[in-house]
């Protein structure tokens, strides 16, 4: 399951140079064509969106760690593989703190029964179905390159 430690260490300086030291890691969940994305409560910061479980990378944490950690926070699934990295885009927190999130696609132990923690909806979407919900143009890209390779 493991990232190469060289790729995590990798990403994080790149980010580092770039003055940004907040992280946050968004896993991409599928099921054959299909990826999982949870919906913001409305009364949230950017409330209404959809988009990848996903979450801060805690200090002295690993982007493997935060990301076996979230997906299990906000769906109650358990990350069985990385499967590969799927790039990054910034933006600024709700604290106006630059930040990086890091996306990887994952496969999940074999149930696939969402336990949503922080969300209130959540949907299984195809490429042809994300135009019909509210999704980031950085989540969309990242999900292109998914549905591409």
């Amino acid at each position: 399951m493991s990232l190469e430690d060289n790729l995590c260490g990798k990403l994080t300086e790149e980010a580092k140079n770039a003055e940004i030291n907040r992280y946050v890691v968004g896993g991409i969940i599928y099921n054959d064509s299909s990826v999982l994305l949870l919906k913001r409560p409305k009364d949230d910061f950017m409330g209404g969106i959809y988009e990848l479980p996903s979450g801060k990378v805690e200090t002295e944490e690993s982007l493997e760690e935060a990301l076996q950690r979230e997906v299990h926070e906000e769906t109650g699934l358990i990350v069985k593989t990385i499967d590969r990295y799927l790039g990054c885009f910034d933006y600024l927190s709700k604290k106006k703190e630059k930040t990086r999130q890091f996306n990887f696609a994952v496969t999940v132990k074999t149930s696939l029964n969402i336990i949503l923690s922080e969300h209130e909806d959540y949907i299984w979407a195809k490429e042809s179905q994300l135009k019909q919900y509210p999704v980031t143009d950085s989540v969309k890209e990242v999900l292109g390159r998914f549905w591409k390779d």
